[in-house]
């Protein structure tokens, strides 16, 4: 197959074809005694490096001639290929690396390569990616034949409902959305335009979300939260009633769920950054632009403000307010609030500092101990 013969020379999926500078999509005949005809082969012409600072807004230094082909990791990248240090751990690799060029910030010394010098050298280089892979263009709209696709939804234009997915009832889909393979979408579920809906991506009943958002396979939105009453004679489910709501410009990671709200909505806010295998309980509230790394879960009815970080394994009990520009670092458990603009880390989980005090505390108890003992024998 093309990708298979392109995959050596072009890693990271560059298969995909840098359109935007000049690829010419041409057929093969013949190919392989005649297997494989009419497959399609991709001629990628390469990326001056003058271009792809101006594309990322940032610094050229050296040879502004250099052509790119593709991207790759700094310690295994080649001749035609870019690459990137955001970490000083990997500054190491720029004296060995074999790429063409590299993105960097301006306080780092280095000249044996051409560079792209930028303040944020890893957004750079995520814009870069994009003009190097955009997103293939598909031409394929409309509803699979093995698709269900209720009678009384409404699809927008140039939506793609892909096979055996499932559109219930009452029901809403934006231009231009693609609901991928396997696929459920429940009753009176409102999907925005813009969005792409991965393999096994269940959005249950009256889930609400916004556009331009990516939801990756696995991830269950709606169900029901955890909600029992005991008693004298067992355990009652307390039904949920309530909804999802997802805001513009989110991503959801692959296997995440999150649960509707026991009364009322579950709000994921605009611009959310969900990673895999994370858990949002009924009723909590995640504001604008937080990041929420893998394995965090996060308790009933618990409100997290503008910008929060957790980092990943990060449990939070429920019914606690983190304010903005919160961050908790990684396996913290937080049972209490936390203000706006703190660090907590920790177990359970305190200022920065002062676990940083206690953790040094804990490291001279060996020590201490044998003191003590020492005075107590005297």
């Amino acid at each position: 197959m093309p990708c298979e013969n392109n995959r050596a020379k072009f890693p990271l999926g560059a298969c995909r074809a840098p359109l935007h500078f000049a690829v010419e999509l041409i057929y093969g005949a013949n190919m392989n005694r005649g297997k494989r005809k009419n497959l399609p082969l991709l001629l990628i012409l390469n990326t001056k490096l003058k271009l792809l600072s101006q594309i990322a807004g940032g610094q050229l230094s050296g040879n502004g001639e250099v052509e790119i082909s593709a991207a790759a990791p700094i310690e295994t990248a080649q001749s035609g290929q870019i690459t990137f240090v955001a970490n000083p751990k990997y500054a190491k690799f720029l004296e060995s690396t074999s790429a063409s060029a590299v993105v960097l910030s301006p306080e780092v010394k280095f000249d044996r390569l051409p560079s792209i010098r930028h303040q944020n050298p890893y957004l750079a280089f995520a814009i870069i990616l994009d003009h190097l892979y955009p997103e293939p263009e598909r031409a394929e709209f409309g509803i699979h034949a093995s698709s269900v696709v209720s009678e009384s939804a409404i699809l927008g234009q140039n939506t793609s409902i892909g096979a055996l997915s499932f559109i219930g009832n009452n029901s809403s889909i934006g231009d231009n959305t693609k609901v991928l393979p396997k696929a459920y979408i429940g009753n009176c579920v409102s999907l925005g335009s813009n969005c792409k809906i991965y393999p096994g991506v269940h959005i249950l009943d009256d889930t609400k979300i916004g556009n331009n958002v990516i939801i990756h396979s696995g991830t269950v939105i709606g169900s029901d939260g955890f909600g029992y009453a005991r008693h004298d004679k067992g355990i009652k489910k307390v039904k949920q009633i309530g909804w999802v709501e997802i805001g513009d410009d989110t991503e959801i990671g692959a296997n995440c769920t999150i649960d509707r709200g026991a009364l009322g909505p579950t709000k994921i806010g605009r611009c959310v950054k969900i990673d895999n295998l994370v858990q949002i309980a009924h009723n909590v509230e995640i504001g604008d632009y937080s990041i929420i790394v893998s394995q965090v879960g996060i308790s009933g009815s618990t409100k997290l403000g503008k910008g929060v970080i957790l980092a990943g394994q990060v449990g939070l009990t429920g019914h606690i307010e983190l304010g903005d520009g919160v961050t908790v670092g990684a396996q913290s458990g937080v049972k209490n609030n936390i203000p706006a603009g703190k660090t907590y880390f920790g177990y359970p989980a305190r200022e920065i500092m002062e676990t940083k005090r206690i953790e040094a505390c804990l490291g001279r108890l060996p020590e201490l101990f044998k003191r003590v003992k020492k005075l107590e024998d005297k």
